[in-house]
């Protein structure tokens, strides 16, 4: 998996993500999310921690532009996706991989079919429709499947598949796609502890390989401390904590989620 993709990507600028001064208010004068700027390059991955309701599922749907920013900019590889529309954003959108918390596969399609899902961006109407793709994409879902532990799936529908299967095909899925920067809005919420630290093994794992910088939206706490090389505490819509998870004290995490009982 990381010969032949590892010398195309070390030909490739670096990827990442860069979100400057953005608000999203859905109400005018009371933003969800209030200043909002980061930056993240190559294989950093940073989790984003909070409480419920202070937006950080806002924040990705910002990203990826599934809501628009009231105002603000997001770019991806230096590129500004909040100016887009239409189809400069449908392709723009091929370099942001994105893995669910529900997984978001289609059930009755196999394990292959779905993973070449992320291909459906790059094929014409007609092949997508057909299903059809070049042997380079079908090779290279192979090989993502066999280094995920899932070589011996690849023709069972995903309705078949466990919680912790489907998130792997979700994961490879994104990557197909190439991405410039890979999203994960809660990926382990609905899963086991230990299937959670799988899964988080492998996000981490194929970001580092592949070199895409990954950001993770999630409430585990302890997950983010040790599978992340930062962590951004949001409280209230704004950042109160930015820094690696070595440096994420109690008083941080009181101040971003308020009290201290839940703590002991």
């Amino acid at each position: 998996m990381t010969t032949r993709t590892g010398n195309a990507l070390a030909a490739q600028p670096e990827r990442s993500l860069r979100v400057e001064h953005l608000v999203k208010a859905y109400q005018p004068g009371k933003p969800v999310l209030n200043d909002i700027s980061f930056e993240v390059r190559g294989q950093n991955s940073v989790a984003i921690i909070g409480p419920s309701g202070t937006g950080k599922s806002t924040l990705i749907r910002c990203v990826n532009k599934l809501i628009p920013p009231t105002s603000g900019a997001v770019f991806v590889s230096g590129e500004n996706i909040s100016r887009l529309s239409g189809r400069a954003l449908r392709h723009a959108r091929r370099k942001i991989g994105m893995v669910f918390q529900e997984f978001n596969l289609v059930e009755r399609l196999t394990v292959m079919e779905n993973v070449l899902c992320g291909r459906l961006g790059y094929v014409s109407v007609w092949q997508a429709w057909r299903r059809t793709y070049p042997q380079d994409d079908i090779d290279r879902a192979f090989a993502l499947l066999e280094s995920i532990g899932l070589a011996d799936f690849v023709h069972q529908r995903a309705d078949s598949l466990s919680g912790g299967q489907r998130q792997r095909v979700g994961i490879a899925r994104a990557i197909m796609q190439e991405p410039h920067v890979l999203l994960a809005d809660e990926p382990t919420s609905s899963l086991d502890p230990k299937t959670s630290v799988e899964i988080m093994e492998v996000l981490v794992q194929l970001s580092e390989v592949h070199r895409i910088p990954l950001i993770i939206n999630i409430h585990d706490v302890e997950l983010a401390r040790r599978f992340t090389s930062r962590i951004i505490g949001l409280s209230q819509g704004g950042i109160v904590f930015d820094g690696p998870p070595a440096e994420l004290s109690n008083d941080h995490l009181k101040t971003i989620y308020g009290g201290e009982a839940w703590l002991q």
